[in-house]
């Protein structure tokens, strides 16, 4: 399956030259723990790093920054990781847990922000992928005994 056919379309979205501060807001607002900071041309989003709620609080509250200093380019990932629309769910799992990433942007062929996936996103496709197996079997016991009856 492709992991542009799983990924969370509604990215909430930045650019890094706007405040710890506003970022933090827009987490609280949208009930997210990332965002992904972009640079926006020709009609395109392009993903150019990820900012966690872990990274604030390492980065500023754990140092004892003050955050009115800082902008989201200050404290983001820099080392960011993607993965295309098209690539298997399996491959990105892989790949993510290769380098220890609970979450990846989405990109299409042209390197523009269609999606993001999380540990949470698969957790709940294989939680369905389970459950789905689990009735399969259910059913089946069931077929059974009414056909052995």
């Amino acid at each position: 399956m492709p992991v542009g056919k799983i990924c969370n379309r509604d990215v909430v979205v930045v650019k890094k030259d706007e405040s710890v501060q506003a970022a933090a807001l827009l987490m609280r607002r949208y009930h997210v723990g990332d965002l992904v900071v972009v640079e926006e041309g020709r009609g395109r989003r392009v993903p150019v790093g990820i900012l966690t709620d872990r990274d604030i609080v390492i980065e500023t509250l754990a140092e004892d920054v003050n955050i009115e200093e800082l902008t989201i380019g200050d404290i983001m990932s820099l080392d960011l990781v993607t993965v295309n629309e098209d690539e298997d769910v399996i491959d990105a799992i892989e790949m993510m847990r290769a380098k220890g990433i609970r979450r990846v942007p989405v990109v299409d062929r042209s390197g523009a922000l269609v999606g993001i996936v999380t540990v949470d996103d698969l957790i709940e496709l294989f939680a369905e992928v389970i459950g789905d197996i689990a009735k399969l079997i259910t059913h089946e016991q069931k077929r059974e005994k009414e056909k052995r009856k």
